[in-house]
């Protein structure tokens, strides 16, 4: 299911022999857009103090409660390595934590997880694999030390810049709950169109301006305006999402290849939107 980044902000996070903390930010990777870790506060426990929960951690949800279950002690997860989430998070720092953890890294492999699309812990043969596969390429980011881990709070407030124009500001993040793949950007476009919110996939985005706290994306702000409507109250299921995708006549990310390459692609379908005055729909239907 679509989860908001906001709502799960505050939520309880619970050790297998009590609480720890709550929920006060997240790292999300900037390259393949995955919610990475969890800022979690622990001042009640430990005064002063924010750990970084991996998703790997998360047992379960229960979101009735907002409360996550972690598979973790609470003394393991106090003697984690220090990580100053006032600064950047080096490759160094997450190779420490995801050492100290016994988990695979979740980079050097094609996979959202590395080689898995979910965050799971693997056998001891498939890390020991994985762990010859990555090693060069955890040298070179360890060498780079750039890891592209961005704040979601950071991020929030970031102006949109569509294809004619401003559209407005980054408002939330929308995460899918079993692979924590970041699926939207809730951009909030009342300064237009008062009332309304539209959802911007990270493959729309063609350019982020770390420095000046700007998004373009490859979207028209007119196709947009015209799509369905999205209820913040509302959970997002695949029937809305199929048509919001069809409206912008691009395939969904839960296509696989053979059917993606039956839709156009945004690349297509937004350089034709922007060489002409018309109306896309009315001119064209989606593939079949």
């Amino acid at each position: 299911m679509i989860r908001s980044v906001k709502h799960l902000t505050k939520f309880t996070i619970t050790a297998t022999d009590g609480d720890v903390g709550s929920v006060v930010d997240f790292y999300f990777d900037d390259e393949r857009w995955a919610i990475r870790y969890l800022v979690v506060d622990t001042g009640k426990w430990w005064p002063g103090r924010k750990v970084l929960i991996s998703p790997i951690s998360v047992m379960r949800a229960e979101w009735g409660n907002q409360r996550l279950l972690l598979s973790l002690p609470r003394d393991r997860v106090r003697n984690a390595p220090d990580i100053d989430t006032h600064k950047p998070v080096s490759r160094q720092h997450e190779s420490a934590y995801f050492d100290y953890y016994g988990y695979p890294y979740y980079w050097g492999a094609p996979g959202l997880w590395g080689a898995y699309p979910t965050p799971m812990l693997p056998t001891a043969g498939e890390i020991a694999q994985a762990g010859r596969q990555v090693a060069a390429e955890g040298q070179r980011a360890a060498e780079r030390g750039d890891a592209h881990l961005r704040s979601a709070s950071e991020v929030t407030g970031y102006t949109i810049h569509a294809t004619d124009g401003d559209l407005g500001h980054v408002e939330d993040l929308m995460f899918d709950d079993v692979s924590w793949a970041v699926r939207y950007l809730v951009i909030d476009t009342s300064n237009w169109w008062f009332g309304k919110h539209v959802l911007i996939a990270p493959d729309w985005i063609s350019n982020i301006n770390w420095s000046n706290r700007t998004v373009t994306v490859n979207v028209s702000r007119q196709v947009l305006k015209n799509a369905p409507a999205y209820d913040r109250a509302a959970h997002l299921d695949r029937q809305w999402e199929a048509a919001y995708y069809q409206h912008l006549q691009q395939p969904g990310y839960w296509l696989d290849a053979g059917d993606a390459r039956a839709a156009k692609t945004a690349q297509e379908y937004l350089r034709e939107s922007a060489e002409s005055p018309e109306d896309p729909l009315e001119r064209r239907a989606l593939p079949r």
